[in-house]
């Protein structure tokens, strides 16, 4: 278990993200007590998931303070990727950020952002060969459930974002708590971040 725990975690919306990449993690993260969870747009209007769930952010791009920024996927990334204005906005909040996260594609976003360079990542398999075409000096790994490599935390497609979410709560709050969560919450959660049926 670490010794410095998050408090606050923004989790950023786009239109076009996958909705599972934001309420998988959000559902065991806003579960943990003493963790307070955000949802970040560059507007306050709503966004709208690539499944069509319209969503109201809680707080503009500009207003966040959190220790840690999470990242999802979707449609929404193959354009963002090649947006500079926004590209701008989340190195922005990355660096106030103590921790970074990504679930699914979101890897992408961090990589084109320059947030994954000199360190180990993964993402959605399906998409794995285009998510490697963005950022440099990211040594990309294809069998992974999720990494952990220093502050960054990047998991594979979609569902993996929870096991992504309970391996973290795990770290900063100990398997007592993260036992709880899962319990409460009624989930079977893969442990091992090696165990990755997805990759072959």
């Amino acid at each position: 278990m670490s010794q410095t725990r998050p408090q606050n975690i923004g989790i950023v919306l786009f239109d076009g993200f996958e909705l599972l990449d934001v309420f998988g993690p959000a559902e065991v993260l806003a579960n943990t007590p003493g963790l307070e969870v955000n949802y970040l747009s560059k507007h306050d209007s709503p966004v709208s998931s690539a499944q069509g769930v319209r969503i109201v952010p809680t707080m503009r791009f500009e207003s966040f303070s959190g220790d840690t920024l999470l990242v999802p996927g979707g449609r929404g990334t193959r354009s963002l990727v090649q947006d500079p204005e926004f590209l701008r906005q989340l190195t922005a909040l990355a660096s106030s950020a103590d921790i970074i996260a990504s679930v699914c594609t979101g890897s992408a976003l961090l990589a084109a952002a320059g947030l994954l360079e000199n360190h180990t990542a993964t993402t959605n398999k399906n998409a794995f060969d285009w998510v490697r075409t963005h950022g440099q000096k990211i040594e990309w790994k294809k069998q992974a459930r999720w990494v952990h490599d220093g502050n960054l935390w990047t998991s594979s497609g979609v569902a993996a974002g929870i096991d992504m979410a309970v391996a973290f709560i795990t770290h900063f709050f100990g398997e007592e708590t993260a036992s709880s969560v899962t319990n409460h919450i009624e989930l079977i959660v893969n442990n091992n971040p090696n165990n990755d049926p997805f990759s072959v």
